[in-house]
């Protein structure tokens, strides 16, 4: 839950605004001070969450709003509190449990760093970084994050909303690239506070920042904690002039058809028939090539006498 804001103020750009883009001093206490003040009070933050959950959390948040993760997570941390818990179930009761998150894979991957956890570090998540990133699944974002801000650790966490301060901030453009570049990871580190306390806080609260103030649309300037020192602000808000951004389509997708027919396995308590599965979309062709990628993907398993289930192993 966000904590009540102040009525907003404007928030004029001065006269004497610097001609360079600000540094990593100039930014850091007026957003974390922000967000001592505004962050949301979710669960994978209080200290009863554990690395654990963290890490629950930042698989679950990739593409997907909070309002959608909430009850998720906690259905999840309740059933499986720590990844032993998980690791001793199928990999199918995880794609199950997902339910209409979106990207079931993350269940998978999920599962499958549950059981190297538990295989490799006694059912405790790792601290180490390098750790963090060998675990199956794990990229170097959620491997940062989790060391963030499960151990207060001093890494860049370079998140869309991260991506989007900065480089609305100190870059001056309205939006970061459409993947992550070597130059942001650059700038993201020269950014970052050399203590880790505040370092992983930083983290937080410029991703904070992003998520409730600095959003891809109907930015909120004048409710901005360095709005006098944003550099695309003082520029006059120029407008993107790079590759179109695109949104996502969904309807009529083979994502939309993968999710109907994990749909039916999810809710099924057995094998399922082709029969079944064929109701849930018109077109064969597309609805076979769904179903062969879910099968490729090892979300869906094949059985003998045209019967599926989701996975056990």
């Amino acid at each position: 839950m966000t904590a009540p804001t102040k009525p907003p103020q404007p928030i004029p750009a001065p006269a004497d605004a610097p001609s360079g883009p600000p540094l990593g001093a100039d930014l850091h206490s007026p957003v974390i001070d922000w967000f001592g003040e505004h962050a949301r009070d979710l669960p994978w933050r209080r200290p009863e969450a554990g690395a654990w959950g963290v890490m629950v959390s930042e698989f679950m948040l990739q593409q997907t709003p909070v309002s959608r993760v909430l009850p998720v997570y906690e259905q999840w941390l309740e059933r499986w509190p720590r990844p032993a818990d998980l690791a001793k179930e199928a990999p199918g009761e995880a794609v199950r449990a997902w339910g209409r998150l979106g990207y079931p894979r993350r269940a998978l991957r999920l599962h499958g760093a549950a059981v190297a956890i538990t295989e490799r570090h006694g059912g405790d998540v790792p601290a180490d970084h390098a750790q963090l990133l060998a675990l199956p699944g794990i990229g170097e974002y959620t491997a940062a994050a989790v060391a963030s801000f499960a151990y207060g650790q001093r890494h860049p966490v370079l998140d869309t909303n991260v991506r989007r301060v900065l480089a609305r901030a100190v870059t001056g453009v309205q939006y970061p690239p459409n993947a992550t570049t070597a130059a942001e990871r650059k700038l993201a580190r020269a950014l970052l506070p050399e203590d880790e306390p505040t370092a992983a806080r930083w983290a937080a609260a410029s991703m904070e920042l992003g998520a409730l103030v600095c959003t891809a649309k109907s930015e909120s300037c004048h409710r901005c904690p360095i709005a006098a020192q944003c550099a695309w602000r003082l520029a006059g808000k120029p407008e993107h002039d790079g590759p179109p951004r695109k949104g996502q389509t969904y309807a009529g997708t083979d994502r939309q058809v993968r999710g109907r027919l994990l749909a039916v396995l999810r809710e099924a308590h057995g094998p399922v028939p082709q029969a079944a599965l064929d109701r849930v979309w018109h077109e064969p062709v597309q609805r076979a090539r769904a179903l062969d990628g879910l099968v490729s993907d090892g979300l869906v398993e094949p059985m003998a006498g045209g019967l599926y289930r989701l996975p056990l192993t």
